[in-house]
């Protein structure tokens, strides 16, 4: 009996080791497409909810599907009641592996096939190109699913009349509820409701539990899936925080429903029913109560995602709320959620720069929020440098580096935004004063919701004409054009020429930079970068 249980263990450990390899590979196949997807037919949380659900099913990965989500909601691309339907959605999608399992692993019994497929998985996966080794690592994936099945049926065979459901929690109300406690830790420990759903099929099977015994396991390790989601309401971004509670709060709801549905639905489709096989019955109750779920809150989507938000409060600055280290999973999830924060970021401190060029002295709010500005800077650089390695081939790795590049020049501009004797000399002098209105109001401009490609047009002239200015302005001083200097004076107002100049340039490279991102082109190298900047020094 211990032998078997042990190598029951080992049948659940090589199901596990098969998802891993098999939503790999195939989220490696879908690469964009699951982005594009979700970003297309998400415009209601009832369109989500069929997408988060058919997503899920095919790339065999909730969490990949809801980090998405998350990301999404981060760059602004997906509202949260949107993401709210996705996330439901997704919860249907895990369910479809309990019938690949009911079905392909229990009644057709694929288990002679897998070495096969095992070795032509790896033999892809070593020797293929660019898309054959995801190929061979979701083939082998698949193969170790069947093979864990067929492990595991094999084993719970040896406790046929060892164990029977009498040894379980008995079936009646405490007894159900024990039930889904061990359900809930089943899921918790091993990380996948999927694996527990295949457990509990192959017990059945075997005879070790009835089909009420079996779906009140399965009601807990549906509950149980969001420990993971619970986790992320304690830590994280403001929208995985609110995704978290979403996917609590839900599951939560959706068990307590199907335990109340469970007495009525094991008579129903049970041997006093329709006399439904019972594995069959088993992941029919799994769907059925998760779609049920989901028809019953999209109505209530939008109310529902209020609610949320009330209970999940913003905290820390507002600028970076949207970044979470959940998101580094995924690298253009990331991404996405690295260049929104950026762009509010640029155009906080593009409407402080304005203010603060057309008013003589800023308030202690004013220096309050130049501070908030250059903490959410070195928040998110911190963050961008956290991505994982990209390869050079991967446009987002284009984008990481346009971000580095424009995240430096805000830095910069930030710090001259605080050099308070420079901002006081630009309003001693009238040609100063007239330039600076100029760079105010093209900062103000650059801190609305602008044709970029014409702003960073228009920035770029700005910059030529500063640098221009700047060499006009220092051969007026040094020949006496404007009037008897003494020489602190002089070097004072030539430095605010410079101060301008610099300022100028730093606009349009920052809009230079995210004009780049949009257009998903390749940004200028490090070598012209620099090369540019000792030039302008």
């Amino acid at each position: 009996m211990i032998w078997n249980a042990v190598n029951a263990l080992g049948g659940v450990g090589l199901f596990l080791f098969g998802m891993i390899w098999l939503t790999e590979g195939l989220q490696g196949l879908a690469g964009q497409s699951l982005r594009r997807v979700l970003a297309r037919f998400t415009n209601t949380p009832l369109s989500g909810a069929v997408t988060g659900a058919a997503t899920t099913a095919l790339i065999q990965s909730s969490s990949a599907t809801t980090v998405t989500a998350v990301g999404f909601v981060s760059a602004g691309l997906l509202s949260f009641p949107q993401a709210l339907g996705i996330i439901f959605g997704a919860n249907i999608g895990t369910t479809m592996t309990g019938w690949l399992a009911a079905i392909l692993g229990f009644k057709l019994d694929l288990g002679q096939i897998t070495m096969p497929l095992i070795f032509l998985g790896a033999f892809a996966r070593l020797f293929g190109g660019a898309r054959l080794p995801l190929i061979g690592t979701a083939l082998a994936g698949f193969a170790l699913i069947f093979l864990g099945i067929d492990v595991l049926k094999s084993s719970l065979s040896g406790l046929e009349g060892v164990l029977t459901p009498a040894d379980f929690p008995n079936d009646d109300l405490f007894g159900r509820l024990q039930l889904i406690g061990i359900g809930i830790v089943i899921t918790l420990v091993t990380q996948s409701s999927s694996a527990g759903v295949t457990t509990a099929l192959a017990l059945l099977g075997a005879g070790v539990i009835n089909l009420p015994q079996a779906m009140a396991l399965v009601i807990g390790m549906d509950v149980g899936t969001t420990g993971t989601a619970a986790l992320a309401t304690l830590g994280g971004s403001t929208p995985a925080r609110r995704t978290g509670l979403s996917h609590v709060i839900y599951n939560c709801l959706t068990g307590v429903m199907a335990f109340l549905l469970l007495g009525p639905v094991s008579v129903a489709l049970g041997p006093q029913g329709i006399g439904l096989d019972g594995q069959i019955a088993l992941v029919a109750f799994h769907s059925g109560f998760n779609i049920l779920g989901v028809v019953l809150i999209l109505p209530f989507a939008r109310p529902f995602a209020r609610l949320v938000t009330l209970i999940v409060r913003d905290r820390g600055l507002s600028l970076t709320r949207s970044l979470g280290k959940e998101m580094l999973s995924d690298p253009r999830a990331a991404m996405d959620a690295a260049v929104s924060t950026h762009e509010a970021i640029a155009k906080a401190q593009f409407a402080y720069l304005a203010h603060r060029l057309r008013h003589r002295e800023d308030t202690r709010d004013e220096k309050a929020e130049l501070r908030d500005i250059r903490a959410a800077i070195a928040e998110l650089r911190s963050f961008v440098e956290a991505v994982p390695t990209l390869q050079k081939t991967d446009p987002d790795a284009a984008r990481l580096s346009s971000i580095l590049h424009a995240l430096d020049h805000l830095r910069r501009l930030n710090f001259r935004c605080a050099q308070e004797p420079r901002l006081a000399t630009l309003r001693r002098d009238a040609r100063l004063r007239r330039l600076a209105g100029l760079l105010a109001g093209c900062a103000g401009l650059a801190a609305q919701d602008a044709d970029r490609a014409a702003l960073e047009h228009r920035l770029d002239r700005l910059s030529r004409l500063l640098r221009k200015q700047r060499e006009i302005y220092r051969a007026r001083i040094v020949t006496g054009g404007s009037g008897r200097l003494n020489a602190e004076e002089m070097g004072e107002r030539l430095d605010a020429m410079r101060w301008l100049d610099r300022v100028g340039y730093h606009l349009w490279r920052i809009e230079y930079h995210l004009t780049k991102i949009s257009d998903s082109q390749l940004p200028v190298s490090p070598e012209h970068e620099a090369a540019v900047e000792v030039l302008k020094d």
